[in-house]
Parts: structure tokens; C-alpha cells; sequence
């Protein structure tokens, strides 16, 4: 009974030592993927900002200007580009909308973003777009890989339309999460004016027309909890500038929009506490899961051989019994 015991014991032994491989190494990259159905909405703010005002064509301070970036899955788009990619495919339509102080538009840009479901790969298929010129992205955008590492990245920037390093600057602490701190600095680059503008009836092509070039440079931050990818705060140090052309008079140049871009509080509170959630998720099949199935493998094994070496131990031979005595007859 105890050597049939020892053999079940090693068998359940051999099957939880070689899940624990199989769950971090095999089992982690296929599961581990971010939803087709994805929907996010982020709200940032620029305080003290400088903002063009358009009737004369003008720099002014105004106390605030708010970002709403909405990203939102295409399912249906999803599982098209999936039947010809061979891979799991994520298609998010995002918009960065832009407005003033006095709540009106100063400028959206939609984005059409295809990406690997598990690795944050750029998938080239139809529609991949930024303000509705078709681009052919390189580098990662939004999110990070799962179990980001500490190196250096290539991030996709939408208004250059190019990707350029993003440097890996140490590790920290926020709010409570171990994060990875990435920086990017855009030099000034000449870049495309948006295709929705401000003042109602004007173009882009309109205002190309008058000689005037639009300008860009940012410094971007990121703090990234490395096993999930995601990032828990990012800023912008933004600056866009108008250079050239009949509008500006005499002026050689004049700021569309400065401002140090900043996570809104509630969203921070948001996203730190949904990032703590899905990084313990993570550690269940990296971590947590594997270590105790080949714990439990070797205390199993244990188990098992010390069972094994109980049933061939000689048992003691019996105690000899004393003869009955004879009966006695008068």
C-alpha cells in the first residue's frame, strides 16, 4: 500500500515540476495580452500655458489647457487584420482632443494604432494612420511590453511621425510602485499642421499657404511598472511654434503652445490602482504560481521517496510463541 502511495506521490511530483516551467515560460507569453475591447480615457492638464489666439495671431497665458486622450478598441477590425496577420492582433482608434480654457477645441488628432496583442509590436495592415495621414509606425506606442526591461526603447512619435529613442533613467518609486523611468527629448522638428483647426472655415492648406511652418519639440516622461508595461504617470515639457510666412507681420516666429503637461490627479489615483491590480495578475504566472507548483513538486518528491524507503525497510521478525503445555491426567 505505502509503495502504490510512493508512486502516485511521484507522479503528482513530476507533473508540478514540470508545470512550473511550462506556466512562466509557455503558458505566460500566450496568455499574457492586452484585450481587443480595450477603452481607456486619460485627461491631462497644462497650467499657466501659453496658448496662440488666432484673431491676432498672438501668444497669450491662459490658466489652463486640457488633453482628454480616448483610446478604444475595434474588435471587428481586430479579428479582420488577425485572419491574414496569423497572430493576435489589437487595433485601438485613439483622439487627442485639445481645448482652452473656455472649453473650446484648439485641436484634435485621431490615430489609428494596429498592434501585437502580446508583445506591443506595430502590425502594418490597413488604416494604421495619425490624423488621417497613413503611416508606417516602428517602435512602441501607449505601452510598454510585458516585463519591460531596463534598456533603452524606440517610441513612436505621432507628430514627427517618426520613432526615436526613449531612455531607460533608473528605477523608483511611485505612489507605492516599484516603476521604471523613461525620458524622450524631440528636438525642434518641422511637422505637419492638424487637419482640424480652430478657427472655423480655415484649413491646413489655407494657413500653408501663407508661408507659415508649424514646429514642435517636447521633452516626455514616463513612469513604467515594469511586469505589466503599463504606464502609472507621464508628462510633457511641450512647446509648438509658428514660423514664417504673411500672418505673422515682422515676427519671425510665435508660440502656438508651451506648457509642462501633467496627469490629472483622479486619473493618477486611477491608473495606479488599476496597474497594482493587473501587476498582481502577472505575478501569478510569473511568479507566485511557478515557485509554489515546484515547491510542491519537491515536497511531493520528498514525500513520496520517504514513503518508498518505509515500505522496503525489513520488517522485525514475529516473537516466538511458547508452546501449550500438555494437559495433565490423574
Amino acid at each position: 500500500m505505502r509503495r502504490k502511495a510512493s508512486l502516485i506521490l511521484l507522479a503528482l511530483a513530476v507533473f508540478f515540476a514540470a508545470l512550473s516551467p511550462l506556466l512562466r515560460w509557455y503558458a505566460f507569453p500566450r496568455l499574457a495580452k492586452i484585450p481587443a475591447n480595450e477603452y481607456q480615457t486619460m485627461v491631462l492638464e497644462a497650467k499657466n500655458a501659453t496658448l496662440l489666439d488666432y484673431d491676432g495671431f498672438t501668444a497669450r497665458t491662459v490658466p489652463k489647457v486640457t488633453i482628454v486622450q480616448t483610446l478604444k478598441g475595434d474588435v471587428a477590425a481586430s479579428e479582420k487584420i488577425e485572419k491574414t496577420a496569423g497572430r493576435d492582433v489589437v487595433v485601438w482608434d485613439g483622439l487627442s482632443y485639445i481645448q482652452g480654457p473656455d472649453g473650446k477645441m484648439v485641436s484634435k488628432v485621431p490615430e489609428r494604432y494596429i498592434f501585437d496583442a502580446h508583445t506591443q509590436e506595430p502590425v502594418h495592415a490597413a488604416g494604421e494612420s495619425v490624423d488621417g495621414d497613413q503611416v508606417r509606425r516602428s517602435g512602441i506606442e501607449f505601452k510598454w511590453p510585458f516585463l519591460t526591461q531596463k534598456r533603452d526603447y524606440e517610441y513612436f512619435d505621432a507628430q514627427t511621425r517618426t520613432a526615436n529613442p526613449i531612455h531607460y533613467k533608473g528605477t523608483q518609486d511611485f505612489r507605492g510602485v516599484k516603476v521604471y523611468y523613461f525620458e524622450q527629448t524631440i528636438p525642434w522638428t518641422k511637422v505637419s499642421m492638424p487637419r482640424t483647426m480652430p478657427v472655423k472655415g480655415i484649413t491646413a492648406e489655407d494657413v500653408a499657404k501663407t508661408g507659415i511652418t508649424r514646429w514642435y519639440t517636447t521633452v516626455r516622461r514616463f513612469w513604467v511598472e515594469p511586469l505589466t508595461g503599463a504606464p502609472v504617470y507621464g508628462e510633457e515639457i511641450h512647446k509648438e511654434e509658428l514660423r514664417g510666412g504673411t500672418l505673422l507681420g515682422d515676427r519671425a516666429k510665435v508660440t502656438a503652445f508651451a506648457g509642462h503637461v501633467k496627469m490629472r490627479e483622479d486619473y493618477i489615483e486611477h491608473t495606479v490602482a488599476l496597474v497594482k491590480h493587473n501587476r498582481t495578475l502577472v505575478l501569478l504566472l510569473t511568479s507566485y504560481l511557478p515557485r509554489g507548483f515546484l515547491a510542491l513538486g519537491v515536497l511531493l518528491l520528498s514525500l513520496s521517496l520517504y514513503l518508498e524507503a518505509r515500505a522496503r525497510r525489513p520488517r522485525p521478525p514475529a516473537p516466538l510463541q511458547p508452546a501449550a503445555p500438555e494437559p495433565v491426567t490423574a
